[in-house]
This record gives structure tokens, sequence and C-alpha cells, in this order.
């Protein structure tokens, strides 16, 4: 689990019962910057593992995806 959620969330609460101090507004839109990296950089982890094979069996795995797994493969 993404660590910052259980803030993100605290603060969401605070916002719809009471609202936020200025701090807690540049925290919050931090956070929300911090979780959408993070979540981005999973769904590509996702996508680059992923293998496209025709009805025939053939490996058809856009050339872009492939260039992505060899370049992540390099960076390990």
């Amino acid at each position: 689990m993404i660590k910052s959620l259980e803030r993100i969330n605290q603060l969401a609460k605070k916002q719809r019962e009471e609202g936020l101090t200025k701090s807690e507004r540049v925290e919050q839109q931090e956070l929300r910057k911090d979780y959408l990296h993070e979540i981005r950089g999973q769904i590509l982890r996702t996508i680059s593992n992923v293998t496209v094979v025709d009805p025939l069996g053939n490996d058809v795995t856009p050339q872009k995806i492939r260039m992505r797994r060899e370049t992540a493969l390099g960076q390990e």
C-alpha cells in the first residue's frame, strides 16, 4: 500500500468536516502529486511486463512496449 494514502484520506476527511489550513492544503497537494506519480509508475511497470499474443500464438507485442521492457531490464 502507498504510505501517503492514509494521510491523504485524513486530510480529505478534515477538509469535508472543518476545512484545511493553508499549510494543510499545500501538504495535501504534494501528497496527491506523489500518489499520482507512484500510481503511474505502477501502471507503467505492469504494462512493461505484458506480452501480446495473436490467435496463432505469435508474439505481437508493440515495439514501444518491447523497448520499454528492454530499457527497464538494462536499469536493474
